[in-house]
């Protein structure tokens, strides 16, 4: 294993500790491994949160415009109950705090718990979740779809609607349309190594790949050989079109990285993907290429595709300044 860290039990605490030094306006709460805006603002709060290892998700997503705060439990492991309530508390300026999580086993029942806690305290909760990954309907960490990259997209609206001074219910709605409209699909080239693990988790052949793997190195759906950036593009795609109706509309679209692909190959990706919707008349509104949330190094992709309406293209053109997506 070769990885820029010291213990292996200290990386989360030390990599959200080297955010807040190069990120002033976030303060981190040590042992609780909560990452905040240093200033509380005056409105609906968005938190989300979940097992390290995806950077910048979650943490990286805290800032105006998207995040309150954003929780961490250990590598791909789900923050306790003790650690989302203090998330909770520290952003909560009366108006009620909305929960973004994914559809794992363990977030959903440690964000719940701590919803349950907070309520205990007079603290408005609502919450919603992401379960936007089409390729498989049950994994090894899931009841139904897993939360995969499309969360950003709800990250950045739910927080685009608090901002705009919404009321808690109007922040869940929008956060649940964006939900209704995304879908996503991904694969892997290579596995990744868990820090406390040291060697990789499963093995994928020099000339193989999986097709639909989770982010947590989940099973997907097909083992094959290598394919090109078009196959791939194709193969993703029409999955995701199988899915849902995506015909004539406006999308927003994510070229998501897992840690270990080039920005070269991603944005080659991104160059097929546009031209499959070009012939399938979907028109592509904003795009964003890069890691947006990855499974450590582990070489792979996804694609996110988000069908907008005028209020989703108004809140997802909103400002924003986080260290993991700045719109102005």
């Amino acid at each position: 294993m070769k990885k820029i860290i010291n213990e292996p039990t200290k990386v989360v605490s030390e990599l959200l500790k080297g955010m807040e030094l190069a990120h002033p306006e976030l303060v981190y709460t040590e042992k609780l491994e909560v990452i905040a805006r240093r200033e509380k603002s005056n409105k609906v709060a968005v938190i989300s949160g979940g097992g390290a290892g995806h950077e910048p998700a979650h943490a990286g997503y805290v800032g105006k415009g998207m995040l309150d705060a954003a929780i961490s439990g250990n590598v791909f492991s789900s923050p306790s109950p003790d650690r989302i309530i203090e998330g909770i508390k520290q952003t909560d300026a009366g108006k009620g705090v909305l929960m973004v999580i994914k559809n794992y086993s363990g977030d959903i029942m440690n964000f719940g718990l701590a919803k349950d806690l907070a309520e205990l305290e007079d603290i408005e909760v609502e919450s919603v979740v992401v379960r936007d990954d089409v390729a498989v309907p049950d994994s090894t960490y899931s009841t139904g779809r897993r939360g995969i990259a499309g969360t950003v997209f709800v990250h950045k609206i739910a927080g685009a609607k608090a901002e705009s001074g919404a009321n808690l219910q109007e922040v869940k709605a929008a956060a649940e349309k964006a939900i209704a409209n995304i879908r996503s699909m991904g694969m892997a080239m290579t596995p990744c190594i868990l820090p406390a693990v040291g060697k990789p988790g499963f093995v994928l052949e020099e000339n193989e790949i999986e097709i639909g793997m989770g982010i947590h190195g989940e099973p997907g759906v097909e083992r094959t050989t290598v394919k090109t950036a078009k196959d791939v593009a194709k193969i993703l795609l029409d999955k995701i079109l199988e899915d849902y109706d995506f015909s004539d509309s406006e999308v927003a679209l994510l070229v998501n990285g897992l840690g270990g692909t080039p920005l070269m190959e991603l944005y080659i990706l991104n160059k097929e993907v546009q031209e499959l919707l070009v012939e399938k008349n979907i028109k592509v509104y904003k795009t964003l290429v890069g890691n947006y949330m990855t499974a450590l190094d582990m070489s792979g992709c996804s694609i996110t595709l988000m069908k907008l309406d005028e209020e989703l293209k108004e809140l997802l053109d909103a400002p924003c300044n986080t260290p993991g997506l700045t719109i102005n």
